[in-house]
């Protein structure tokens, strides 16, 4: 039987948290925090927005202020969740490093890769920890597939693909800053496709070479591109193509496809199936829906739950989160050079001298 000195003792070891930030993509943050009450402890809720801040859900227990000094003049706050529009986060996360509060900020990390390479240098420089909400990394069938792997199950890699179908009606670009480059950073790929492009490169290391397409379709009246293909050249000879847009309707599941010497895997929403040259094949997992119709929100938390357990205990144990800032930027880096690359009408080189390895080329940090 647990007593209430027994439950005291339970939640006072909880991590002190702040939020900055009560937008549309605060509800499975906050969903997630009051499922992992026992281990953390929100404390502040922050939002310039007073209307809005007033109108949010917020976790039991955590006072709502549109002062972001009560967060970073409160030493009692170890950790701040940053889920502000991404032009914000550089600035925010100067000040809050500073104060030495370590940090999970939603993806992307910045709104261009230099902005968020300055991000991750900022937090590195104090050591503090950084993590990034690029939840597909931690869901159970993306786990095993990197274990596989990493058990060289698959063979040198050959080729890949991932490809993000998904739809947004015209409404969805007609909020304020959506897709913009000054807000956003761009379209589909910095804010949708970000997500199964950081997951492929996890598994398959950096290009050497990119080609880029990238185009606004009829579809969408929006200045970032909702259209975007491109090529990736690794230095072993394999490639890897991807597709993204959110002009296909009514969206469909986003897929990864790795095709190695000793076999083949894809991944679709959840769901991993391989098929090996032994003749074993496995099947594991579930459909998961992932925002990829016209509800951007239609999607469990279980995977932002996830990372942010892995974060709080980051920040506990002294460790690297598994989804670290600087793990993030190679997502980033593809971005940037595709949308280079549609520009200029010409391949861009990385610079990678490594070959794409036969196992998982998961960068420190990730899992």
């Amino acid at each position: 039987m647990t007593t209430v000195a027994d439950a005291t003792d339970i939640f006072s070891d909880r991590l002190r948290l702040a939020v900055i930030g009560a937008g549309l993509g605060s509800g499975p943050h906050f969903k997630s925090l009051h499922d992992l009450n026992h281990e953390a402890e929100v404390v502040w809720v922050h939002a310039r927005d007073a209307a809005r801040l007033a109108a949010a859900q917020v976790p039991h227990g955590a006072t709502k202020t549109t002062r972001l000094e009560d967060i970073l003049e409160d030493p009692s706050v170890q950790a701040v969740l940053v889920l502000t529009p991404p032009n914000t986060h550089l600035a925010l996360v100067q000040r809050l490093a500073q104060a030495g509060k370590h940090l999970l900020v939603e993806k992307p990390l910045e709104i261009d890769l230099t902005r968020a390479q300055s991000l991750v240098q900022v937090c590195e420089k104090p050591g503090v920890k950084l993590a990034v909400m690029l939840q597909h990394r931690l869901r159970p069938a993306a786990i095993r597939l990197r274990a596989l792997l990493n058990a060289g199950d698959l063979g040198q890699l050959v080729s890949a693909s991932a490809s993000v179908r998904w739809w947004r009606p015209q409404s969805y670009y007609d909020e304020p800053g959506r897709g913009t480059l000054a807000r956003d950073g761009g379209g589909v790929l910095m804010t949708q496709a970000i997500h199964t492009l950081d997951l492929l490169l996890s598994y398959t290391g950096l290009p050497t070479r990119v080609m880029g397409l990238a185009s606004t379709s009829p579809v969408h009246s929006m200045e970032g591109e909702d259209c975007a293909c491109a090529l990736l050249h690794y230095a072993n000879g394999a490639m890897a193509t991807v597709q993204a847009t959110t002009a296909a309707y009514p969206g469909f599941p986003e897929r990864i496809e790795l095709n190695g010497t000793l076999g083949s895997a894809s991944l679709e929403a959840g769901v991993l199936q391989a098929a090996f040259m032994n003749g074993q094949t496995l099947s594991i997992g579930s459909q998961q829906d992932s925002g990829g119709g016209a509800d951007p929100m239609a999607f469990d938390h279980a995977a932002h739950r996830t990372i942010l357990q892995d974060f709080i205990g980051a920040v506990r144990q002294g460790r690297e989160p598994a989804v670290s800032g600087r793990s993030a930027l190679a997502a980033q880096q593809v971005i940037e050079a595709i949308m280079t690359s549609a520009q200029s009408g010409r391949p861009v080189d990385l610079g990678q001298t490594s070959a794409a390895p036969a196992r998982s080329a998961c960068a420190p940090g990730c899992r």
